[in-house]
């Protein structure tokens, strides 16, 4: 169960941010709106929501996931591989040492994003990316350790981040797209396998027994309630067309 939350509102530059998904830009006035639903979405469902001011210093900064690995013993911050995002650690420190007092980083030439790290309990997957290297994700299983935690890299030739591919839905259930329907790492759950037709379906997020589910995938969305969930769906059209799926929104712990 999730209790916190921290998100960041989107800035104005933001439709100047990273993309290969060649939606066209974003609209900001629009990702406004479907940004301040997500968080009402959050709080609905029991969370605590810490709302940073937004940076046009850094037009990739709503994405807040990737600067930050929260885990129940302590934070990690990481060393995003995008040269434009590398800074956007330091805007994180102060909120992550409200909520923990055992804060770790991931140090050059390592790098490590966010959205590459998917928990199941006390195991860490973490996908080696364009954007999380090897040396970054030793990093993180060396700290994962010290607290009793583990770690598993997995590696990545199509998606941008292991979670653009595979969402966890809790009670051993995992939504997978594309490549990661075939990973042997993940043969132990059950597979509920996001059409190829529907790729950002698989940006789902599970919050507190209820499943958040972007608008639009009407068979990923049959899928999930299938499997017994209680389901949300929300808009999240301005933040695909920057690569940004469900979980990027926000840090959760």
């Amino acid at each position: 169960m999730f209790n916190n939350a921290i998100v960041r509102k989107p800035c104005p530059n933001m439709v100047e941010g990273l993309t290969e998904a060649n939606l066209g830009k974003p609209d900001y006035h629009k990702a406004l709106l479907q940004h301040a639903r997500y968080i009402e979405v959050l709080r609905q469902l029991g969370l605590k929501i810490d709302v940073l001011e937004a940076d046009n210093r850094f037009p990739d900064s709503v994405f807040v996931e990737d600067v930050a690995v929260c885990t129940p013993h302590c934070a990690v911050i990481t060393n995003p591989g995008a040269p434009s995002r590398n800074k956007e650690t330091t805007l994180i420190m102060d909120i992550i040492h409200k909520h923990y007092e055992q804060i770790e980083q991931i140090k050059s030439p390592g790098t490590l994003e966010g959205g590459d790290v998917m928990a199941i309990s006390s195991e860490y997957f973490i996908g080696l990316s364009d954007r999380t290297n090897e040396d970054g994700a030793q990093q993180l299983i060396d700290i994962l350790e010290r607290y009793n935690l583990s770690g598993h890299m997995v590696d990545l030739s199509d998606v941008l981040h292991l979670k653009t591919g595979v969402s966890y839905l809790e009670n051993n259930n995992l939504l997978v797209y594309g490549e990661l329907k075939g990973k042997s790492i993940f043969d132990s759950f059950n597979k509920i396998e996001v059409p190829d037709d529907e790729a950002y379906g698989a940006s789902c997020l599970w919050i507190n027994g209820t499943v958040l589910v972007p608008a639009g995938f009407p068979k990923t969305k049959k899928k999930v309630e299938d499997a017994g969930y209680e389901i949300i769906e929300l808009e999240m059209t301005e933040f695909e067309k920057l690569d940004g799926g469900m979980s990027c929104l926000s840090l959760r712990f």
